[in-house]
C-alpha cells in the first residue's frame, strides 16, 4: 500500500483561471480611469475630497459600464478602507446584518469600511432605511450604484447623507483610448479597417465594459487582412441601445421628442421618435403623447394638427407595426412644422387657478334659467339679454359670478389660426367696452 501511494503523482500546483479583458485592464489607480474626468479631475467633487481627506458618502448614477464600480474600489484603496461590495439584487436583510456586524468590528478595531452597492435602488425604503444609523456613527461609508434617477428611487433620508455623482456614458475618443490598453494588453493591434474601428466603438454605445468583451471576441478570431465594416457586422451582433421603457430613459427621450417639436426642429423630432420605437417603447404611448404635444403645444394656433395627430392613431391601430408607425412620424413632422401657441393651455391653467379660488360664487342671476315662478321671483333670468337680438349679435353682459372681478384668462398669439382667433378676441374686447358705456 505504502508503495502505491509512492507511486502517485503530487497534485499540480494551482494555476488560476483566464481572467476577462476587462477584469486585467481594471485600472489600479484613479488617474488612470478613462473618462468622468468632471468628477475625477482636481476641481471635480471626487478630486476635491480626496484632496482634503475627507470622503463623505456617494450616490455613483450613471449608465453601466462606465466605471462605478472601479470608481468604488480605487477610492476604498486610496482611503484605506476596507472594501466590500454587495448587490441588492442578490442580498437580503440577514446579509445586511452580518454585513454590519463585520463592519462594527472594524470600526472597533480601527479599520473603516467602504460599503459599496450595486444596484441600489433595488432596496425597498425599509432596507434603505437600515444604512442611515450606521452612515450616522461612522461605521461605514455608502458607496451605491445605481443607474436609475435617484430623485425616484432613493429616500429623501438616504440622499441627505450622500452626494450624487452623476457619471457620463463614455464618447468615441474615451472608447478610443480603451481600446488602446487593449490592443496593448493582446500584443497586437485590432485586424480592422479605419471605418470598421470606429463601427466598433459606435457599437459599445458608450459602454466601456461592452467595448472590451467585444473586443476580446474580435482578438479570438483567426482572419486574413483587415476586417471591413460590413465584414464586422456580419461576425458581431450589435449591442441592444439602452432603454428601459419603465426607467428613466423613457423620460428622458419622450422629454427630447417633446422639446424637439417644441422647438420646431423636425429632424431632432425624427430621431428621438425613432430612438425610442427602436428601443421598443410602445407605438400607443407614443399615439398619446404626440396627441398630448398638439393640445398643449400648437393649439388652436393649428387646430388641424389635433384631428391629424388622432388621425394617425387611428392609423396605426388599423395598420399595426411597422407600417402605422410611419403615420407618427408624419403627425411628428407637422407638428414640428406647426404654428406654435399654448395659449390656450395657459388659459386653462388659469381659469382653474380662478375656480378654485372662487369655487363658492354662483353663476350672477341674470344668467340662469327660472323654470319655476319662484325661481322668477327670486329674480332668476331677470335682466338676461338675448345676443341674437342685440346689435351685433352681442350683448356684452358680465357672465361671471357678480362678487367676482372679470377675469382674463386667454391672450392668443399672433401666430396661425390664433391670429385670426386674437382678431375676433380684440373685436369682442372693443365691444363690450363700448356696450358698458352706453350703459
Amino acid at each position: 500500500m505504502a508503495d502505491l501511494f509512492d507511486r502517485i503523482d503530487p497534485a499540480p500546483p494551482h494555476k488560476p483561471g483566464p481572467r476577462p479583458l476587462a477584469d486585467r485592464l481594471r485600472p489600479k489607480r484613479l488617474a488612470e480611469v478613462i473618462g468622468q474626468e468632471h468628477v475625477l479631475g482636481p476641481d471635480g467633487p471626487l478630486g476635491v475630497m480626496l484632496a482634503s481627506g475627507t470622503l463623505s458618502s456617494l450616490i455613483l448614477w450613471g449608465p453601466p459600464g462606465v466605471g462605478k464600480t472601479t470608481i468604488a474600489r480605487l477610492l476604498a484603496d486610496e482611503t484605506d478602507l476596507s472594501f466590500v461590495q454587495i448587490s441588492a439584487i442578490f442580498t437580503g436583510v440577514a446579509d445586511l446584518k452580518k454585513v454590519f456586524e463585520a463592519a462594527k468590528l472594524r470600526h472597533a478595531n480601527g479599520q473603516g469600511t467602504l460599503l459599496f452597492v450595486d444596484e441600489i435602488h433595488r432596496f425597498n425604503k425599509a432596507q434603505q432605511d437600515g444604512f442611515l444609523p450606521h452612515m450616522e456613527d461612522g461605521t461605514i461609508l455608502l458607496v451605491g450604484a445605481t443607474t436609475e434617477n435617484p430623485s425616484f428611487e432613493l429616500n429623501a433620508a438616504l440622499l441627505s447623507r450622500a452626494q450624487v455623482l452623476v457619471l457620463e456614458r463614455l464618447d468615441l475618443a474615451h472608447l478610443e483610448l480603451l481600446a488602446q490598453r487593449a490592443e496593448q494588453d493582446l500584443g497586437h493591434a485590432l485586424p480592422l479597417t479605419g471605418p470598421a474601428r470606429e463601427q466598433l466603438l459606435e457599437m459599445a454605445d458608450g459602454d466601456g465594459r461592452a467595448l472590451l468583451n467585444l473586443i476580446e471576441q474580435i482578438a479570438a478570431w483567426t482572419v486574413e487582412g483587415a476586417l471591413s465594416p460590413e465584414a464586422l457586422a456580419r461576425r458581431l451582433q450589435k449591442r441592444a441601445a439602452q432603454y428601459d421603457k419603465s426607467g428613466d430613459a423613457h423620460y428622458n427621450l419622450i422629454s427630447a421628442l417633446h422639446k424637439s417639436v417644441r422647438g420646431s426642429d423636425p429632424d431632432a423630432a425624427l430621431y428621438w421618435l425613432a430612438r425610442m420605437l427602436e428601443g421598443g417603447e410602445d407605438p400607443r404611448f407614443l399615439a398619446r403623447r404626440i396627441t398630448r404635444m398638439a393640445i398643449e403645444d400648437i393649439g388652436l394656433a393649428d387646430p388641424q394638427a389635433q384631428t391629424l395627430c388622432l388621425d394617425a392613431w387611428s392609423v396605426y391601430e388599423r395598420l399595426g407595426s411597422p407600417e402605422g408607425e410611419l403615420a407618427l412620424a408624419q403627425a411628428v413632422i407637422y407638428l414640428a412644422l406647426a404654428p406654435k401657441s399654448n395659449a390656450g393651455y395657459a388659459a386653462y391653467r388659469n381659469a382653474r387657478a380662478a375656480a378654485k379660488r372662487t369655487g363658492s360664487e354662483p353663476p350672477p342671476k341674470h344668467i340662469l334659467n327660472a323654470p319655476t315662478k319662484l325661481m322668477k321671483d327670486q329674480g332668476y333670468g331677470t335682466g338676461y339679454e338675448y345676443d341674437h337680438d342685440a346689435r351685433d349679435a352681442f350683448s356684452g353682459q358680465d357672465y361671471f359670478p357678480e362678487a367676482m372681478t372679470r377675469g382674463v384668462y386667454y391672450s392668443p398669439v399672433e401666430r396661425g389660426f390664433e391670429r385670426e382667433l386674437k382678431r375676433r378676441l380684440d373685436h369682442f374686447t372693443r365691444l363690450r367696452a363700448q356696450r358698458r358705456g352706453e350703459g
